[in-house]
């Protein structure tokens, strides 16, 4: 690969990485004391994909150790927005299911980014975003697809 073509791909995954960074700290500013982005990307998981998952199976799609995934279920399963049921298929783990109140945080504190949300809908018109959005989703499940 030559030198500008690796400056592209740098610059492209940085801007990522940016745009991570402070698209999370504007859903924490939304969130309540106690509860941390790593808290909903938990429920927003089991939301999209994964509700009756494994811990270890969360932790592996996280990329974490399993003791801080446990961490984070344990804080989440306080407030009463998961259950941990025993495992049908293996008596020794449990199952993280989502709670009617998870859900009902999770779609509420989606809701709580509208002032941001319309900021940058003032910015970007929904065309923009609606031809980033598969391309960008194509590249995140090969990357996911390689790990």
């Amino acid at each position: 690969m030559d030198k500008d073509t690796r400056g592209l791909y740098f610059q492209f995954f940085n801007e990522i990485g940016i745009i991570a960074q402070l698209s999370r700290a504007l859903m924490e500013s939304c969130l309540p004391d106690g509860l941390s982005i790593a808290h909903f990307g938990v429920l927003n998981h089991l939301v999209r994909s994964a509700d009756g998952a494994t811990p270890l199976a969360i932790a592996r799609a996280f990329q974490v150790p399993k003791n801080s995934m446990t961490n984070t279920l344990a804080g989440l399963e306080k407030r009463g927005l998961i259950e941990m049921r025993p495992n049908p298929e293996d008596g020794r783990s449990k199952l993280v299911c989502l709670t009617d109140a998870g859900c009902a945080f999770r779609d509420d504190a989606i809701k709580a980014l509208d002032p941001d949300m319309q900021m940058i809908g003032n910015q970007f018109d929904p065309e923009m975003i609606s031809d980033l959005v598969p391309k960008l989703s194509e590249i995140r499940a090969f990357l996911d697809s390689r790990r």
